[in-house]
């Protein structure tokens, strides 16, 4: 089984020395996100994107995350309990929830080392945010999913997109909040859904509105009306 381990925003999570040296070190395979001041959201409705652009309040932000392979989610939690302590001062909110979408999406990890600014192309985090729809677990059409993987299939092959994955509701999940070195469970599901996600793609564009382009051609499986966050991912700070 794999689960996203989501770092929450907050503890300076919002800076520019975002992410702390130590801790891109102490998480092997962490993706971790620049300042929601570069980033945007994209909401769809009536047939129509419009672009807002950030900051966002902190509370409704993802600061990072990484993948882990675990045999369950109790062990998944037990991993998150032993977060770094290079990152602050442990007083950390995580969200660890199971991957895969009902219906069978297929997740996607190409093992591409990401490129980042800089360098030609910038990698961006397309983070579809949650809605009502996704924390029901509905079932989309097999034809959505076929057009869904067939995408994923050509992003790939286009050297477009490194990784995604659907995540499973809330209900399945949990979070752990780090405080003064204690670590204390909550178990799903989560009510505000301002706050959550349910799933990623981690793809890489020459620039911004390449990425926009992408977004707004996916066959995302939900709708009428939907919203998706735009967000570069940061250099390690050394």
């Amino acid at each position: 089984m794999h689960f996203m381990v989501i770092r929450r925003a907050g503890g300076g999570s919002e800076s520019e020395t975002f992410p702390p040296a130590g801790l891109v070190d102490a998480v092997p395979g962490g993706r971790w996100l620049r300042a929601s001041a570069h980033g945007a959201r994209l909401r769809l409705a009536e047939g129509s994107w419009t672009i807002q652009e950030g900051p966002f309040p902190a509370d409704e932000l993802v600061a990072g995350f990484t993948i882990v392979e675990a045999p369950s989610k109790e062990a998944a939690l037990e991993w998150a309990r032993g977060w770094p302590v290079a990152d602050g001062e442990g007083d950390v909110e995580l969200e660890v929830r199971e991957t895969g979408c009902t219906g069978g999406c297929h997740s996607i990890d190409t093992g591409q080392a990401p490129r980042l600014t800089p360098s030609r192309l910038t990698t961006y985090v397309v983070l579809l945010r949650s809605d009502r729809t996704t924390e029901a677990d509905l079932v989309p059409p097999p034809d959505v999913i076929e057009r869904m993987n067939r995408c994923n299939a050509e992003g790939v092959e286009a050297g477009i997109v490194l990784a995604g994955a659907g995540l499973q509701p809330t209900s399945k999940g949990a979070r752990v909040k780090l405080r003064g070195g204690r670590a204390t469970v909550i178990d799903g599901p989560f009510t505000e859904l301002k706050e959550l996600i349910a799933g990623y793609w981690l793809i890489q564009a020459a620039t911004r509105q390449e990425a926009i382009d992408w977004v707004a051609a996916y066959p995302f499986p939900l709708g009428p009306e939907m919203e998706i966050e735009l967000r570069e991912l940061a250099a390690p700070a050394r």
